[in-house]
């Protein structure tokens, strides 16, 4: 959506935020909220900065086994060099990243840090962004569940125009991904983000101020985390970043993404650790372990879910430290010792990191 069609995005936010067809906000009445002009103008400027990112790994790349070769998503200009915040499994092992902006010109960009604790990536346009101001980090501290809230996709290579989506928040809760990823506090909305290109990868995340408090990492279909459905999405929290972005900018990551890696895709269910899939060539695969597998212990601890059994693994004091699982394959219990390898250091970095 270019600035010159913002009329429609006004009438979109004036519509679910100012009559009313979005659910009020349960601590509005101690809150002074945004006149329609200054919310309007928040929020048109917030959407200036957001841009598309394609996306094409390098051949034989391990990451494309679950994300393909190419990729589609979003990013937000957060820094006056052009400095682009995303979601950072979109530019895992790189070969050629591209920015599209809102007026469809392709720029190409380098990767400056990919941080695997938070799940955050920074790009940096390798031409100038004219015009583009950067956005204002904000917090998720004073967000309330039933607040409406802007998620903005970019613009595409194909001539799909930048688009936002009036949603709100559902929760603010912990998240433990499958993938051995885990979050203390992350934002989940409700209705989802759907656009057609799957931009929503990446999309940032707004308050009424037009700050940005979150970054598109998932579809989700429990975003209440109640075990109803309810479709939505799961943003990472901009609080994250704050402490670690010098960091980032300066090493590529952050120290904390330097941690243990088994290669485990894992559930939990019913108080148990199960495992899902097991990445080729991964210390998990070196050892044997299978799909169907139940995880015990770790060095001799019991875990019951995917969080518990994450936080002891990385509590090592080095990522390559021998560790040992307990097992249960069936009716047999065995004890399992592997040797996990630091992620980052097992991935083809972008040019650029």
């Amino acid at each position: 959506m270019r600035s010159s069609g913002f009329r429609s995005l006004a009438a979109t936010v004036l519509s679910s935020l100012c009559l009313g067809l979005m659910p009020a906000v349960s601590h509005a009445a101690t809150l002074a909220q945004p006149s329609a002009r200054s919310l309007i103008d928040a929020m048109a400027k917030a959407h200036a900065a957001v841009v598309g990112i394609k996306v094409t790994a390098v051949e034989g790349a391990r990451s494309a086994e679950t994300l393909g070769l190419r990729r589609t998503g979003s990013g937000v200009v957060i820094g006056p060099d052009g400095l682009v915040l995303t979601i950072g499994y979109l530019m895992l092992e790189a070969q050629q990243i591209e920015i599209i902006t809102q007026d469809n010109k392709v720029v190409p960009a380098t990767a400056v840090a990919y941080d695997i604790a938070t799940g955050f990536g920074l790009l940096r346009p390798l031409l100038p962004l004219r015009g583009v101001v950067p956005v204002t980090l904000g917090s998720l501290q004073n967000l309330q569940p039933g607040e409406p809230l802007m998620a903005a996709t970019g613009a595409t290579a194909t001539g799909q125009e930048s688009d936002v989506s009036i949603t709100q928040l559902v929760s603010k809760r912990a998240f433990s991904g499958t993938w051995e990823y885990h979050l203390d506090t992350a934002l989940f909305t409700s209705p989802p983000v759907t656009a057609g290109s799957g931009n929503h990868s990446g999309a940032p995340l707004f308050n009424q101020k037009g700050e940005l408090v979150g970054i598109g990492s998932l579809l989700v279909m429990d975003a209440t985390g109640e075990n109803r459905r309810m479709p939505g999405n799961m943003f990472v929290p901009i609080d994250l970043l704050k402490p670690i972005l010098a960091e980032m900018r300066q090493s590529g990551s952050s120290s904390q993404s330097h941690r243990p890696w088994l290669g485990l895709t894992s559930s939990d269910q019913g108080g148990r650790v199960q495992i899902v899939r097991v990445s080729a060539d991964s210390p998990a695969d070196d050892a044997g372990l299978e799909p169907g597998f139940v995880v015990l212990a770790v060095d001799g601890s019991e875990v019951t879910t995917l969080e518990g059994f994450y936080k002891k693994l990385w509590a090592r004091a080095a990522p390559d430290e021998p560790v040992r699982l307990t097992i249960r394959r069936g009716d047999e219990v065995m004890t399992i010792e592997l040797k996990p390898k630091d992620r980052m250091l097992t991935l083809k970095k972008p040019a650029g990191i």
